[in-house]
């Protein structure tokens, strides 16, 4: 196996753990205002119950009840012990022996075989992990079609990577799996590929013949890592495939997918303490971009409601240029934001993720979170009105939108297919949300933007600007 170099991660929101941070938050309630062993057995009690609705498996909640309870008590039992005992305990189970994200070869193309049970999503995360490393690492990444068993597997892996626009190397003439993989990694060394992640087949349920054919890839393959992708929607099976999977053929990590169904949470935790694979990534939505790092350290905070600074500084230095940000605080403080201004940071934004994970990062906001759940940048009724509507402006009106009058609103709502009236009311909430802006771009802007959010959440739109 070549050397491998650790890089650094961004981890992106977690929100799929919301049953989970639930759990966490309803247990520490039962501690706040007392310190006793009565206080500790309810907490403890709360904890375990929320866990096992939580779809944890009951060998995890026993373990983890048991640490929590020692470390408290040792520790004289308090909410902050109970807290840092929770924290300690998830932790433990968490990180286990191995890589964590993406880790690249010392000597380029680094390999991966992807592999897990038809129908586990397999194909569409090798899709948004070539898009990850794509978007993210800026690295040249090849996909190989080597699951030759299902008809449509070699077409879908095809339009997946045109619609992310990554290579793809197929050959609808091979007769097997070894013969593909073997011309595409000759292919990737002459054209200097970064990464090279190999499709390969899945069954309906793990039989001789499936395993038979993976060790003959990764003989061929020789990759320095193989992931395996469990479907979370399956829950204990998850763990259990994940588990055989490792002991038949070996795994050094584990993707969930359909992570933003019905999953509650619990199958993350039973993954990595029962499987001793580390989770290495979540496929958190539909979109190609739903890919979430999973770092055990950051994880934990977010389980915890402590948020996760350090990865929103990394998300937003990843699609936010600075020159360009220091440019638009200057805009925001003269109270010149614009319709251009709005329509870039919309699509920035769309690059960061859901608003929900966002604020979910923020510590002390994870339950503002919960509100905007359903916020979709690119589907929602009002963000398509504004783009109508800006798209029916002329250069100078996106420019300075108060050149505004009556004639110009009426042009345009016949334009975009909007009363004037809607006309009126989006631009209003434009001026208010510019106001808005400029508020919170001074010196106490965070603490004014927290004191906000306190309110919306206390009764609904208290401290917005009229």
């Amino acid at each position: 196996m070549p050397v491998m170099v650790q890089e650094e991660y961004i981890v992106s929101g977690e929100h799929v753990f919301d049953t989970l941070t639930d759990s966490f938050t309803s247990a520490i309630k039962k501690i706040r205002f007392h310190d006793d062993e009565k206080a500790l057995k309810k907490a403890l009690l709360e904890l375990k119950k929320s866990l096992l609705k939580a779809d944890v498996n009951h060998k995890v909640v026993k373990e983890l009840i048991i640490a929590v309870e020692t470390q408290t008590k040792a520790a004289g039992i308090g909410k902050d012990q109970f807290l840092d005992a929770m924290r300690q305990s998830l932790h433990g189970l968490l990180d286990v022996k191995g890589n964590q994200g993406f880790v690249f070869a010392a000597n380029p193309p680094t390999v991966i075989l992807m592999t897990g049970l038809q129908g586990s999503g397999k194909t569409t995360t090798t899709g948004k992990l070539a898009l990850y490393l794509k978007q993210q690492k800026k690295k040249k990444v090849l996909v190989v079609a080597a699951d030759l068993q299902r008809l449509a597997a070699v077409e879908q892996l095809r339009q997946v990577t045109a619609a992310i626009e990554v290579d793809l190397y197929a050959d609808d003439e091979a007769k097997s799996p070894v013969e593909v993989v073997t011309a595409a990694l000759a292919s990737a060394k002459n054209s200097l590929y970064d990464v090279v992640l190999i499709d390969t087949a899945g069954r309906l349920a793990i039989d001789e013949e499936l395993m038979g054919e993976l060790k003959e890839v990764r003989e061929a393959a020789k990759p320095n890592e193989i992931f395996y992708v469990a479907d979370s929607m399956t829950g204990q099976d998850a763990v259990r495939t994940a588990a055989t999977f490792q002991e038949k053929i070996g795994i050094d990590g584990v993707i969930l997918s359909k992570y933003d169904g019905d999953s509650k949470g619990g199958v993350a935790l039973g993954i990595a303490s029962q499987v001793q694979v580390p989770l290495r990534f979540i496929g958190a939505g539909e979109k190609m971009e739903d890919l979430e790092v999973f770092l055990p350290d950051r994880i934990v905070n977010r389980l915890m409601g402590l948020g996760d600074i350090e990865g929103l500084a990394e998300r937003t230095a990843n699609v936010i240029d600075e020159k360009q940000a220091k440019k638009l605080t200057q805009k925001i403080k003269k109270g010149k934001f614009n319709f251009n201004d709005f329509l870039e940071q919309m699509e920035s934004m769309k690059k960061m993720g859901s608003m929900k994970s966002l604020i979910g990062m923020i510590p002390g906001m994870g339950d503002m979170s919960k509100a905007l759940k359903d916020l979709d940048l690119d589907n929602s009724q009002e963000i398509k009105q504004i783009k109508a509507m800006v798209g029916s402006m002329t250069p100078k009106e996106r420019e300075n939108p108060d050149l505004l009058n009556n004639s110009r609103k009426q042009r345009i709502a016949k334009g975009c297919g909007m009363e004037q009236m809607d006309v009126n009311r989006v631009l209003k909430q434009f001026k208010n949300a510019a106001k808005m802006a400029k508020k919170f771009s001074g010196k106490n802007g965070m603490k004014d933007l927290q004191r906000m959010m306190g309110g919306m959440q206390g009764g609904g739109m208290q401290g917005l600007p009229r």
